[in-house]
This record gives C-alpha cells, sequence and structure tokens, in this order.
C-alpha cells in the first residue's frame, strides 16, 4: 500500500508540474503576446509622432517666414516668451531677397513734422533702375499710432508706385507687444527717464529692422527717416565696397554722424544686434557701435592710447559723407537737433 501511495504521489507530482509548465509556458506566451503588441503600439506611435513633427516643420517651411534669429529676442525679453510667432507686420512687400543692398529707415511719428517723404524721395530717385533691381528699402514703422501707420503707407503706395510693385519697398510694422510697458515714456514723470526710454526702444527698433533685413541682402545700410542721400550715394557706395582691397573690414561709415549711413555686412549683423541687445538700456546704439568696435579691435590688457591709434587706422570712413541729416525736430517729443553733418 505505502508503494502504491508513493507511486501515486509520483504520479500527482508530475501530473503538477506538467501542468504547471504548460501554464507557465501558456503564460509566457501570452506575456510575450503582451510585450510584443506593447512594442508595436509603441512603434506606431513614435512613427506617428515624427511624422507630425516632420509635416509640422514642412508647413512651417513652406507657410511661414519666421526668422530663428527673432528667437533671439526671448531670451533678453521674459515677457515675450510666450509669444509664439516673433516677426514684423510686413504691411508692403513682395518677399524680395537675394539682392546686394537692404536699406532700413527707422520712422516713428513726429506730429506736425515729418522728414520721410523726402528722405525716401532722395533715398530712391537717386538710384539708377539697376541699383534699384538690386536692392530693398524697408520703411520699418516703430509706433503704435494706427493713424501714422496708416498715413505713412498711404504716401509710399502713391508716390511711390513703382517701387511698391516691383517689391523695391517695403513697409513694415512692429506690433506692439515686442515692447514692455516700461518703454512706454508716457508713464514717466522726469524728462531724463522718457529720454533713457526713448533711447531705450531706439535701439530695439534698429535691431527689429536690422533682423528683418538680414536675409534679404549681402549688406545692410541703416538709414534715419529725417536724411537726405547726396546725389549717387548708391553708385559711389557700390564702387567703394567693390574696390576695398581687404575684406576684413568690421563696418563701413558712409556718414560721420550718429548711426546714420553705417553699412555691414547681414551675415554679421546677428551678432552686432546680440550685443545691442546686451547693453541696450545703458547707452545709445551709436555709442554702443563704438563700444564694440573696441571690444573687437583691442586686445586685453592693451594701452588705451595704443588701442585708438589702431582703431582710427582700421575704421573706415568714406569722405565727404553721402548723407545730410536735415531733420530739426527731433523723435524725442520736444527735442531739436541742429547737427547736419556730415
Amino acid at each position: 500500500n505505502r508503494l502504491i501511495n508513493c507511486r501515486n504521489h509520483i504520479l500527482e507530482f508530475k501530473e503538477n508540474m506538467l501542468h504547471l509548465r504548460n501554464k507557465t509556458e501558456k503564460n509566457s506566451q501570452e506575456m510575450m503576446k503582451v510585450l510584443n503588441r506593447i512594442k508595436y503600439e509603441i512603434t506606431k506611435r513614435e512613427n506617428l509622432s515624427g511624422n507630425l513633427v516632420a509635416q509640422k516643420a514642412d508647413i512651417l517651411n513652406k507657410n511661414e517666414t519666421v526668422s530663428n534669429t527673432f528667437e533671439d529676442l526671448k531670451f533678453f525679453f521674459p515677457h515675450i516668451r510666450k509669444e509664439g510667432r516673433i516677426y514684423p507686420d510686413v504691411i508692403i512687400g513682395k518677399g524680395k531677397t537675394g539682392v546686394s543692398f537692404a536699406l532700413g529707415i527707422s520712422t516713428v511719428n513726429r506730429g506736425n513734422y515729418s522728414y520721410l517723404k523726402q528722405t525716401l524721395t532722395s533715398v530712391v530717385s537717386r538710384m539708377t533702375l539697376s541699383e534699384e533691381k538690386d536692392s530693398v528699402v524697408i520703411v520699418s514703422v516703430a509706433d503704435s499710432n494706427e493713424d501714422y501707420l496708416h498715413s505713412v503707407v498711404k504716401m509710399i503706395t502713391r508716390k511711390f508706385k513703382r517701387q511698391v510693385r516691383s517689391g523695391s519697398l517695403e513697409v513694415i510694422s512692429i506690433p506692439a507687444f515686442l515692447y514692455s510697458s516700461m518703454l512706454n515714456a508716457k508713464h514717466l514723470a522726469e524728462a531724463s527717464q522718457k529720454l533713457a526710454s526713448w533711447q531705450t526702444k531706439q535701439v530695439l527698433d534698429f535691431c527689429i529692422l536690422m533682423l528683418y533685413a538680414q536675409p534679404k541682402a549681402k549688406y545692410y545700410l541703416q538709414l534715419e527717416d529725417d536724411i537726405i542721400a547726396k546725389e549717387m550715394y548708391f553708385t559711389k557706395i557700390t564702387d567703394f565696397v567693390g574696390n576695398i582691397s581687404s575684406n576684413n573690414w568690421f563696418f563701413i561709415e558712409f556718414s560721420m554722424l550718429g548711426f546714420i549711413g553705417k553699412l555691414f555686412r547681414s551675415e554679421d549683423l546677428t551678432h552686432f544686434v546680440r550685443f545691442f541687445l546686451m547693453f541696450y538700456k545703458e547707452k545709445p546704439i551709436d555709442w554702443l557701435l563704438n563700444d564694440i568696435f573696441q571690444v573687437k579691435v583691442c586686445d586685453t590688457g592693451e594701452d588705451l592710447g595704443n588701442c585708438t591709434k589702431r582703431k582710427k587706422q582700421i575704421r573706415i570712413r568714406y569722405k565727404p559723407s553721402l548723407f545730410q541729416h536735415v531733420g530739426i525736430h527731433s523723435s524725442f517729443p520736444g527735442k531739436e537737433q541742429y547737427e547736419k553733418k556730415i
């Protein structure tokens, strides 16, 4: 009986083991099926996600004209980091690119005084047709006054029809959200605060205009809305740049007054803009231009006198000036300026 009972136990044990093995194998197979399913779903989602990203990128490439350099503004201005598209509003323009020169003119409302029409007339009329074809003039309305924007657009579409049709003259407007409330000088009491706010905004105006112009041309020429371009100015600039023996220049001055008539390589504009934005609250933009020139030229620990001498040797200035400053009434309310130089 003991032997029989022992054999029965052994048989029962084998059956249990066989059942357990079969169950384990079945569970293992089920688990493998589940794992394979999970793997399939993950792969499917990754492929779908990748396709969506690729489609989104393709849509952005085709339908959006957002310059990546504008994203740099978010680093310097926390108040715009939640904004999606950082780009000026293009009021008039046909997307002209691939030209030799982009000429930038920033303008604001000066109340009863305006020099923009005569500025544009001299800038445009003193180009040859071939020069006009190889350039684009960009007017940036850096003013929240809608009436002023409309008046500029109306004047340009009536006075400069051919240039508008050909795409050689563009008008952009800077969205108000790019400026924080602290830049609104109307809320500032002291004159010194208002002046500082005006200078700060002017730096930003130029930076945004430079970033917009960068992909359009090989060179960028900075002008203002209260100057007169001299006869054959464009031909003289083209000839002068073409005849410079060394290509190792930083910027060229076609006027010694302020920020007027400064010529840059478009490929360098991002570096200039980043420097200006780092110190935009500290100094006017023409002072910052002198600072970046000193940083670029002077060696660490070099005697200031030696550095100044070398700066004069390296600095390229065209003489006489090709632009005459004519604006007496400044873009800063109440300020009059009589510098007309050259």
